[in-house]
């Protein structure tokens, strides 16, 4: 029997930087030839993409960049919140960009994996939606943000000269401007909920719990990713990251603090929302039993005058009595009319 065919690994979309100048790498360059092409000579630096990163792609870059085994691990599986890790002269950071999809009302999170090793740096799409310059609906920033495909990640020389933190701080920043249509989407809806809310619509309540949801995923992006950035902060002595660079880390933070702060609010006004909707609900409710009451009583009346000369014995009063039927019914309308005008009053009816 013959053995199985092992498929080879797709070589990555790489991008090669001299001296800040772009460059396009050889067609079939692997990791391994990008990080050479970094280590001989200086100014060099390559950026590689990974559109939908498989197995055997993730195994041959851990190989070529000698990955620790918890790290190679991390970029094996998906759906992690923002952080960042140091593994010896390896930087590994995990960012999740957000785009607003109008149709569905929904909150589309994708995440990135990012491997920074000496000159080289690596940038794998978990989500398998990475972008083709052609279809800016699958960039990170969404079609009203930013894109950030190789072409914004690399379009500024002074930048790249200063090595792929800068390429990381180009990524960070435009994942947090396109978290700025997702906030406009999002108050869009919180605005035609609210008049949902006040308009008496039952079906409001499904909506307000669908949205929270979406903005609790968004707040978990963007929570996490401040801690990121004050690592990052935190590192810029000891790496000896460039001022310039510091000050653009500074910029993304202050955007990314204003973008927290207003998931923050929307979070708490969608909760206020549902409270004030629980209230209006309670009360429509107690309107509805104050008018079921009413015409109970009403109804209860005439019933009890029919139980009562409805029985079968021989000896009650008015049995025999030849005004007693018309009487009944007289009596029946008298109490219905007049518990009616009572209800009609206190405004149960």
């Amino acid at each position: 029997m013959p053995p199985a065919q092992v498929e080879a690994p797709a070589p990555p979309r790489t991008r090669y930087v001299v001296d800040g100048h772009l460059t396009f790498a050889p067609v079939g360059t692997t990791a391994a030839d990008a990080l050479r092409f970094t280590e001989a000579a200086e100014g060099r630096m390559a950026l590689l993409l990974f559109p939908s990163p498989t197995p055997a792609e993730i195994d041959d870059l851990a190989a070529a960049w000698g990955l620790h085994p918890l790290l190679v691990e991390d970029l094996q599986h998906a759906g992690q919140r923002p952080k960042l890790e140091r593994y010896g002269d390896v930087l590994f950071l995990v960012v999740r960009s957000a785009r607003y999809v109008d149709e569905a009302e929904d909150v589309d999170i994708l995440e990135f994996h990012v491997v920074v090793r000496g000159e080289a740096i690596a940038v794998l799409c978990q989500d398998g939606r990475w972008i083709d310059g052609s279809d800016e609906s699958q960039l990170p920033g969404g079609p009203d943000g930013p894109p950030a495909d190789e072409s914004t990640l690399l379009d500024d020389e002074d930048l790249l000269r200063l090595g792929p933190e800068a390429v990381l701080y180009r990524l960070l920043d435009a994942v947090v401007d396109g978290y700025a249509p997702v906030l406009r989407g999002l108050s869009v809806d919180k605005e035609q909920i609210e008049r949902q809310v006040f308009g008496g619509d039952a079906a409001v309540t499904e909506r307000i719990y669908r949205l929270s949801q979406e903005v609790i995923d968004l707040q978990h992006a963007t929570s996490s990713l401040t801690d990121v950035l004050d690592s990052l902060r935190r590192g810029f002595e000891r790496y000896g990251i460039p001022e310039a660079l510091q000050s653009y880390l500074q910029d993304v933070a202050d955007h990314l603090a204003r973008v927290d702060a207003r998931v923050e609010v929307l979070r708490d006004a969608l909760s206020q929302i549902l409270s004030v909707n629980a209230t209006l609900v309670g009360q429509r409710q107690n309107e509805d039993m104050k008018k079921i009451s009413g015409w109970a009583a009403i109804l209860f009346a005439p019933t009890l005058i029919g139980a009562i000369y409805g029985m079968n014995f021989d000896h009650m009063p008015e049995t025999h009595w030849a005004l007693g039927y018309p009487l009944a019914l007289a009596a029946m309308v008298a109490f219905g009319v007049v518990l009616y005008v009572v209800f009609k009053r206190k405004r149960w009816m």
